[in-house]
C-alpha cells in the first residue's frame, strides 16, 4: 500500500513539474516573444522568423558542449517508448526548450506541443530513473507516457486529449497499455498547475455557441465524410512532405546553407502573407488567433483559402527542413481547419454553422496525420467546448483513417503493439547463435557423422563444410537411412547432404531464421560470414531458451 501511494504521488509530481515547464515555455514564447513580433513594423516582423530559426539552430549545434542535438521533440517520446536503449536525456532538455521558444516565439509555423511533450516525457523518464525502486521494469514506461500526456494537457488545456494522445501516438493502429491511470493523474495535475501559473483559461478554439449548429442532418453528415476524405488524402501527401523535410535536414548538406535558405523562405512567406491576407498568417502556430478569425470570415474566397493552405504547408515544412524546433500537431489542425472551411464554402449551412466543417476538418486531419483518432475527436470537443462536433467528427475521422493508408508524420510509430514473442523474433541472429557448431567434411564417410556427432552429442544434424569451412549443405541422421549400413564407411556425407538450403547471415533476424528452419525442416540452421564460411549455428532449443530468459529479465509494454 505504501509503495502504491508513493507511485500515485510520483504520477502527480510528473504532472506538476510538466505543468510548470510548459507554462514557462508558453509564456516566454507566446506572450513575451511572439506577441511582440506580431506588432513589429513589417520589415522587422518579416525578418524575425529567419533570425529565430538561426538562433534555434545555433543553440542545438553549439550550446551542448559543442555537440549537435537533433531538432526532434515529440518524436523523441515515441522513439524512447519503443527503444529502451534510447532513453530521454535530462541534460538535453534546456537546449531543446530554448530552441523551441526561439523557433515559435519568432514566428515559426510549428506548435508548442512538441517541446511540451518532450518536457513532460523527459521529466517522467528522469523521475522513473530516480525512483526506480518503486517500479518493476515494465511499469517504468508509465511515467514516460504520463509525462507526454501532461505536456499535451497543459499546452492545449485539454486533459482528456493529453491522455488519449499519449496512449495512441506510439502506434498507428493500436494503443499503449499499463499507463492509463498514471496518464490520468499526471494530465489532470499538469492542467491545474498550468492554468494556475499562467492564468490562461480560455479554450484554444473557442468559437462560441452562436457559430455552431447543434442539430445536424443528412447534408452535414455527407459533408463530414467529404471533409474526412479530403483530409485523409491531404494528410498522406503532407506526411510524405514531412518525411522529405526530415531527410533533407539529416542529409550531408551544410547546416548553415539549410538555415540560410530556410530563413529566406520564411521571411518571403511572411512578406507574401502580409500582402495577400493583410495579416501575418504564416507566422506562429495560429498567428495569435488571427488565423482562426481570418479562416472563419465568410467573406474570404476559396482561392485565398487554398493559397493560405499552401503557404502554411511550405512554412511548416521549411522550419522542419531547416532545423527549427516545434511540433506539427497545431499545423495539422490548421490544415484541417482550412480544408473544412473550403468544403463549408461549397456546402453552405448558414452563418450559425460557420465553424461546423472547419472543426470537423481539424479532427480529420489530426487523426490522419498523427494516427490518433480518439485524441483528435476529443481535442475538438475540449478545445471548442461544443459536443455537437463529436458525431460528425467521428464520421470524418473514420473516412480519413481509411484513406491515409500506412502514412504518418512520425517515423518512429509502429503499426501495432506486438507481443513479447514477436519482439524477440526481431532480434539479430547472433543473439541465439552458438559458435560451437557440429561440422563434418564433405568427403568424410557417413560413419564419421553418425558415430562421431549424432550419437555422442545427441545431435541429429550437422553442417557439411569444405576445406576452408565453406558451407556446402546440411546432413541429417534421417538421410542416412537410405544408405545401407554396410556402406557407411564408403559413402560420403557430401553424397547424401541437403544442398537446397540458404545459410543465414549475421544480418538476419531470428524471425527469418525460424521461417527458414520451417521451410527446410531442420532444427540446426548454419550461419556464414561474408566469405561463405560457417561461423555458427542457431537451433530451435537456443531460441526457446533465449525467449524464456528475456521473459524473466525484461518487462513488456
Amino acid at each position: 500500500m505504501r509503495n502504491r501511494l508513493l507511485r500515485f504521488a510520483t504520477y502527480i509530481a510528473v504532472g506538476v513539474v510538466t505543468g510548470l515547464l510548459v507554462a514557462a515555455v508558453a509564456v516566454l514564447s507566446e506572450k513575451v516573444l511572439l506577441e511582440r513580433v506580431l506588432h513589429l513594423p513589417t520589415w522587422q516582423m518579416v525578418a524575425a522568423p529567419a533570425l529565430g530559426l538561426w538562433a534555434a539552430v545555433l543553440v542545438l549545434r553549439w550550446a551542448y558542449f559543442g555537440r549537435q542535438l537533433p531538432s526532434s521533440t515529440s518524436e523523441e517520446y515515441i522513439r524512447s517508448y519503443h527503444d529502451r536503449n534510447y532513453p530521454m536525456q535530462l541534460r538535453h532538455l534546456p537546449f531543446r526548450l530554448v530552441a523551441g521558444i526561439l523557433t515559435v516565439g519568432s514566428g515559426g509555423a510549428v506548435g508548442l506541443e512538441g517541446p511540451s511533450i518532450y518536457a513532460g516525457s523527459t521529466a517522467g523518464s528522469a523521475m522513473q530513473r530516480a525512483a526506480r525502486r518503486l517500479y518493476r521494469n515494465r511499469e517504468g514506461y508509465a511515467l514516460l507516457v504520463a509525462g507526454a500526456a501532461a505536456g499535451v494537457s497543459a499546452i492545449f488545456q485539454a486533459p482528456a486529449t493529453g491522455v488519449l494522445f499519449a496512449l495512441e501516438a506510439p502506434y498507428r493502429s493500436d494503443l499503449g497499455r499499463r499507463a492509463l491511470l498514471p496518464a490520468l493523474l499526471s494530465s489532470a495535475s499538469s492542467y491545474v498547475v498550468y492554468v494556475l501559473v499562467t492564468g490562461f483559461d480560455d479554450l484554444p478554439f473557442d468559437v462560441g455557441t452562436d457559430m455552431v449548429r447543434v442539430r445536424f442532418g443528412y447534408r452535414e453528415l455527407v459533408g463530414a465524410a467529404v471533409v474526412g476524405a479530403l483530409c485523409g488524402l491531404a494528410a498522406a501527401a503532407f506526411s510524405r512532405i514531412v518525411g522529405a523535410s526530415k531527410r533533407l535536414h539529416e542529409s550531408e548538406r551544410p547546416w548553415w546553407l539549410l538555415a540560410l535558405v530556410g530563413g529566406v523562405v520564411l521571411s518571403g512567406l511572411a512578406l507574401a502573407s502580409d500582402f495577400l491576407f493583410d495579416a501575418p498568417l504564416s507566422l506562429g502556430p495560429t498567428a495569435e488567433g488571427q488565423l482562426l478569425t481570418w479562416v472563419l470570415n465568410p467573406e474570404e474566397s476559396l482561392a485565398l483559402l487554398g493559397t493560405l493552405l499552401a503557404v502554411r504547408v511550405v512554412a511548416t515544412s521549411t522550419v522542419i527542413a531547416s532545423g527549427g524546433v516545434g511540433g506539427v500537431f497545431i499545423p495539422l489542425a490548421v490544415f484541417g481547419l482550412i480544408i473544412g472551411r473550403m468544403v463549408g464554402g461549397w456546402i453552405e449551412l448558414g452563418p450559425e454553422s460557420l465553424a461546423f466543417f472547419p472543426f470537423i476538418g481539424v479532427a480529420a486531419f489530426l487523426a490522419a496525420g498523427y494516427r490518433t483518432p480518439l485524441a483528435a475527436v476529443m481535442f475538438v470537443a475540449e478545445s471548442t467546448g461544443a459536443p455537437a462536433f463529436v458525431v460528425p467528427a467521428l464520421i470524418a475521422v473514420a473516412v480519413s483513417q481509411v484513406l491515409i493508408g500506412s502514412s504518418s508524420v512520425s517515423q518512429y510509430q509502429r503499426d501495432s503493439r506486438t507481443g513479447h514473442l514477436e519482439r524477440r523474433l526481431e532480434m539479430p541472429v547472433n543473439s541465439a547463435m552458438a559458435t560451437d557448431v557440429p561440422t563434418v567434411a564433405a568427403d568424410a564417410p557417413i560413419s564419421e557423422f553418425v558415430w562421431g556427432i549424432a550419437l555422442p552429442r545427441k545431435q541429429l544434424e550437422a553442417a557439411v563444410v569444405g576445406p576452408d569451412r565453406n558451407f556446402m549443405g546440411v546432413i541429417r541422421l534421417s538421410d542416412t537411412r537410405e544408405v545401407d549400413r554396410n556402406d557407411w564407411m564408403t559413402v560420403t556425407c557430401g553424397e547424401v547432404m541437403e544442398t537446397d538450403i540458404e545459410p543465414a547471415r549475421p544480418s538476419w533476424t531470428l524471425r527469418e531464421v525460424t521461417e527458414a528452419m520451417a521451410d527446410a525442416d531442420i532444427e540446426l540452421y548454419p550461419v556464414v560470414d561474408s566469405g561463405g564460411r560457417v561461423v555458427g549455428a542457431v537451433t530451435e532449443n537456443a531460441i526457446v531458451k533465449l525467449v524464456d530468459f528475456l521473459n524473466e529479465t525484461q518487462g513488456n509494454r
